[in-house]
């Protein structure tokens, strides 16, 4: 039954795990497990990690659930992931995006 799902079941949390290291552009970040990139870079104090790209505007997370895609950061080396929707895991590295994130991608 839907009722007896739990909001740490669904979004895959591990109470009682211990946090891990992720980094952001360089900086150590700490982050827990069952957290989103977005998530735990907030928790860090981080609420931009992308920019526009015709203004180079800041941009960070805004619906928190993979609508709006103001998320979207370069996570492992891939452009345009929504840190809302991706799992943080151990050794993760985030970086900002600038633009639409395809420099260096020959497209």
């Amino acid at each position: 039954m839907a009722r007896d799902r739990s909001p740490a079941g669904l979004v895959g949390a591990a109470p009682g795990r211990p946090p891990f290291e992720i980094t952001f552009d360089g900086r150590p970040i700490t982050a827990l497990p069952g957290q989103s990139v977005a998530a735990a870079l907030w928790s860090a104090d981080v609420v931009a990690w992308r920019t526009t790209r015709r203004d180079g505007r800041p941009r960070g997370a805004f619906c928190g659930i993979g609508h709006c895609y103001d998320c979207l950061a370069t996570i492992n080396g891939r452009p345009n992931r929504r840190a809302c929707l991706v799992p943080a895991g151990p050794g993760d590295t985030i970086t900002t995006q600038e633009g639409h994130g395809h420099a260096g991608l020959a497209v």
